[in-house]
């Protein structure tokens, strides 16, 4: 690609998405409102400029990163008012089906591009390209945008008009609530039991019980260090807001999804939201009766 690859949002996943991009020898472009992401992004070799409208103007295919519906709607609205002419906005964020639409909307007509194309991954398997990205939308544009989502991903699915990349996202991460707080359990029951919860993790990790979950949020919950996040539980909680109503409208019943919840509820409750969401373990540990020797100082 002969222009740079612009990225909006260099948070944990924005951050990674760059890295990797510039790894593979692309020029990357990108924004954040947050100095100290400028300044990260820079030092890994990447070029900030002052807005989303600068990063498009600049950009073939910008990846667009971010945590909330207002920083979403606000960034889509600037971005309308760019007229950056066949331009490929690849939207990585979970957000609503319905906010997906409307920033559709309001790029009709603008030039711009829209692709709705979340990503399956915690923000350390995005440090290690080990992301999966759910491509939904135009197919021409998904294929002119292929390369940049080749630096950055590990895999990538097209998965046919507008809007079904989130409704996979909303499956993957269904599956990834359940199967953490699974791991949570499982080790909290281990030790209740009295077992060594790192032979406990070595031991299961490769077994027919085994989940990706398991095997990345497992070592978190055997140190019992919480304080590093790959993904923040109030952030998940935006994701598991989303699943749920999504669950609802089409009056579906999610019991385990719904149980699973309660867990990042609690860790909320308990003053853990900016903590990772392995952080249910400990919740589950104090229902239990659990006590562990603190973990050690850094």
């Amino acid at each position: 690609m002969t222009q740079p690859i612009g990225i909006v949002g260099l948070g944990i996943m924005g951050g990674a998405f760059a890295s990797n991009l510039l790894r593979a020898g692309h020029a990357v472009v990108g924004h954040d409102i947050a100095a100290d992401a400028r300044a990260r992004f820079e030092a890994g070799g990447g070029r900030a400029l002052a807005s989303a409208t600068e990063v498009v103007r600049a950009a073939a295919v910008t990846f667009v990163s971010l945590p909330t519906v207002k920083a979403f709607e606000s960034v889509y609205a600037e971005v309308a008012r760019a007229g950056a002419a066949g331009h490929v906005l690849v939207d990585t964020c979970t957000m609503p089906l319905e906010a997906k639409q409307a920033a559709a909307a309001a790029l009709d007509g603008s030039g711009s591009i829209l692709l709705d194309c979340p990503v399956s991954g915690t923000g350390a398997q995005a440090a290690k390209k080990d992301l999966v990205v759910f491509g939904s939308g135009d197919a021409q544009a998904f294929e002119r945008a292929r390369p940049a989502l080749e630096g950055m991903s590990r895999k990538q699915v097209y998965l046919g008009a507008f809007g079904r990349g989130s409704v996979m996202k909303f499956l993957a991460n269904h599956l990834v609530n359940i199967h953490n707080v699974a791991a949570a359990e499982a080790l909290t029951l281990a030790g209740k039991a009295g077992m060594d919860l790192g032979l406990v993790y070595d031991t299961l990790q490769d077994s027919a019980g085994t989940s990706r979950m398991f095997q990345i949020r497992g070592p978190l919950m055997v140190a019992d260090r919480y304080d590093e996040p790959t993904a923040r539980v109030d952030l998940f909680m935006k994701d598991l807001a989303i699943i749920g109503a999504f669950a609802d409208s089409l009056h579906c019943p999610v019991p385990l999804f719904s149980a699973s919840t309660a867990l990042y509820h609690a860790a909320m409750s308990q003053g853990r939201a900016a903590d990772d969401t392995a952080v249910v373990c400990r919740v589950l540990e104090g229902l239990a009766g659990v006590r562990r020797a603190p973990a050690p100082s850094r």
